[in-house]
């Protein structure tokens, strides 16, 4: 991560080639160890050259970024580098956690100017988030223009607007407003992905910890000039890593999600015992049908974002976004059926988006394309994307229609039959396209074998 050690460099492109058991393996949704392992080094080589991508963008714009910015960026990326020298393996879960991919793609995308000094600064916020984890000694001084400061995969500082000053040791972190009012963080920081530096004094709820003054409903609450800092920790899923975000500023496009542009439930209508109590009674329904399937699920989810409930009644939403693989987002399911074949749907979007920063699968084009699960019709990427999803439910209906959890049977078998179709048309628009690059093609080949063997096949498939 040595800045002096990067030249001139091309922005960031594909990460590199896939062995060809990686890419059939993945095809055939396999749940295997080792390819989860392979996407995730995938994952942290793309955000490494991400970052250098930033670095030489910061070089190139020298000459009309503010000297303050230019100084800010460069003492946040040397605390960045020493937190690596001081725990790599910290700094890589703060690196890898999905709202640090979609901080780096917006600061990339920011026009130069005042948005590119903004976006710059979220840069501080990752360092900060690294070194607590890795457990450096550092102080610095933020200014939260909103009066917020969101640690990656850690929690989100609330405070008055102004210089804030931030001092970390041993994993502690002492928060120093500008009226002098010190909040306290103790340590210390887990390393491991996904895992939860919780911290503070005085509980005021499930996962959230003040010292002073009211809690915040949420990330957009004003905060008043006299209020005291205040500390919301991210809450850990049972049975894992992964965590429940539900304050960090940029675990949703700005956009939102989908026709309605769906934000995101802030707290603390996020419902987190909910969401626990489903994720755990989820977790363990996959297991029981598919234990492979259920380990692969809670290696790659780091985080579940919950989404602002539907208006009224219809199908509940979900999405992964392509620049924070890893995270799904999504509106609180029925039961526990419903939410372990989401977990399913969306991981399988998480491995085909990082698959695709290994080796592009597809060309530019415009053709659009019917298909069973939507209504509007779908580009070559969006066909490719919703075939591999349902494949992967086909694989997991395949196993639950004769399972050990009755209460699903039927339904797996209802829904097995009406997937297979779908998948069956999709699967012959993309051999027909000419969109695909050859490890598209091969991808969709090995696709076709896995869908083959599941409509014949008496046994569990591998």
């Amino acid at each position: 991560m040595t800045a002096g050690a990067v030249g001139p460099v091309e922005p960031a492109g594909p990460v590199g080639p896939v062995l060809p058991g990686t890419l059939d393996a993945l095809a055939r949704t396999r749940p295997l160890p080792a390819v989860t392992a392979a996407l995730g080094a995938a994952l942290h080589t793309r955000r490494m050259l991400l970052l250098k991508s930033l670095l030489v963008r910061v070089d190139g714009a020298r000459g009309t970024l503010p000297a303050p910015v230019r100084r800010c960026f460069e003492d946040d990326w040397a605390l960045l580098e020493r937190a690596e020298r001081a725990d790599a393996t910290a700094v890589r879960a703060v690196l890898d956690y999905p709202t640090t991919g979609a901080w780096l793609a917006a600061a990339l995308a920011a026009p130069d100017g005042p948005d590119l000094a903004d976006g710059l600064a979220g840069l501080g916020a990752v360092a900060v988030a690294a070194a607590l984890r890795a457990g450096c000694r550092f102080t610095t001084t933020r200014a939260p223009a909103d009066g917020t400061l969101a640690l990656p995969g850690i929690g989100l500082l609330r405070c008055a607007p102004g210089p804030v000053g931030l001092s970390g040791r041993a994993g502690t972190l002492r928060i120093t407003d500008g009226a002098g009012r010190t909040l306290l963080l103790p340590g210390p920081a887990p390393a491991g992905p996904g895992t939860r530096w919780s911290a503070g004094s005085v509980p005021d709820g499930p996962g959230t910890r003040w010292t002073a003054g009211p809690a915040p409903a949420g990330p957009g609450t004003p905060w008043s000039a006299g209020s005291a800092p205040a500390w919301s920790a991210l809450r850990t899923l049972p049975g894992g890593t992964a965590v429940l975000d539900d304050v960090d500023p940029h675990r949703v496009p700005a956009g939102g999600i989908g026709p309605a542009a769906l934000p995101a439930a802030e707290r603390p209508y996020a419902d987190p015992a909910a969401w626990a109590a489903r994720w755990r009674d989820a977790l363990a329904l996959l297991a029981a049908t598919h234990p492979a399937r259920a380990s692969e699920t809670l290696a790659l989810v780091r985080a579940v974002v919950p989404l602002a409930p539907p208006e009224g009644t219809g199908p509940v939403l979900s999405a992964t976004v392509r620049t924070a693989p890893g995270a799904v987002l999504a509106q609180l399911p029925a039961d526990r059926r419903e939410l372990a074949e989401l977990l399913v749907h969306e991981t399988h979007h998480t491995k085909l988006a990082v698959l695709d920063e290994l080796v592009p699968l597809w060309r530019p084009g415009g053709s659009l394309h019917r298909v069973g699960w939507r209504r509007d019709p779908r580009p070559v990427p969006g066909v490719l994307q919703g075939a591999y999803a349902h494949l992967a439910l086909m694989d997991l209906w395949w196993r639950a229609r004769t399972g050990p959890a009755r209460s699903w049977r039927r339904r797996a078998a209802e829904r097995f039959e009406v997937c297979r179709e779908q998948v069956a048309e999709a699967l012959s628009v993309l051999a027909d396209s000419d969109e695909l690059t050859p490890y598209g093609r091969e991808f969709v080949r090995h696709m076709g074998s896995h869908h083959a063997r599941l409509q014949v096949s008496a046994h569990p498939p591998v």
